[in-house]
């Protein structure tokens, strides 16, 4: 790493060259993963303390992780040569969590119903399920769903004793359709009030 430039009252001189190699009498330790250098070298006491050695102390330690990541990690040039890229190690010094760990999810209402019975959960047969009368595999939900069914068909049958009863025909199609966007709300209805009770 070089220097600042040294100024002489107006004249600017070139910067001073600073060795790149750096001894101290306790080795530098290392953690490429984090780019951390620990030195482990007294600086001096608070007295002596000035800018001039704290930057010098500091430069040689940045000079130094340099030098450990240049001669240790994997190096990648970009095709054109104009630059390059290291591969950094796993980091090894444990580091703070910036947020707190979690909160167990509270358990639903029917998990707990299900834990006090011992109930488990089925396994999933896929998201297909066969329709004989088309004699093809469908999705179960979701667009052309098996949940849909009757409810875009041409032609559908009357209920005789309803319309009796009501005295209007009815719509067979629009009735699926509001009975499954209900089945929709309830579900979310639900949902809504495990939040509730996990916030609680």
């Amino acid at each position: 790493m070089a220097d600042a430039p040294v100024t002489n009252g107006d004249s600017v001189t070139a910067p001073k060259r600073l060795p790149v190699s750096v001894t101290k009498p306790i080795p530098y330790t290392f953690d490429l993963g984090n780019l951390l250098c620990t030195d482990a070298n007294p600086v001096g006491s608070a007295s002596s303390l000035d800018e001039e050695l704290l930057h010098a102390t500091a430069r040689d330690c940045a000079q130094g992780l340099i030098n450990q990541l240049l001669s240790t990690c994997a190096i990648g040039r970009s095709s054109d040569g104009t630059s390059m890229s290291l591969t950094l190690p796993p980091g090894t010094t444990p580091l703070p969590r910036e947020k707190p760990v979690p909160a167990a999810k509270p358990l639903t209402r029917w998990q707990e119903f299900a834990a006090k019975k011992g109930i488990t959960p089925k396994k999933r047969d896929g998201k297909l399920v066969y329709d004989e009368v088309k004699g093809e595999w469908v999705p179960k939900y979701g667009y052309k769903g098996k949940n849909k069914d009757g409810e875009g068909d041409w032609l559908v049958e009357v209920d005789d004793k309803k319309e009796a009863r009501t005295g209007e025909a009815g719509d067979a199609r629009k009735e699926k359709r509001q009975e499954r966007i209900e089945r929709i709300r309830r579900q979310e209805r639900r949902e809504r009030a495990n939040e509730r009770r996990g916030k609680k």
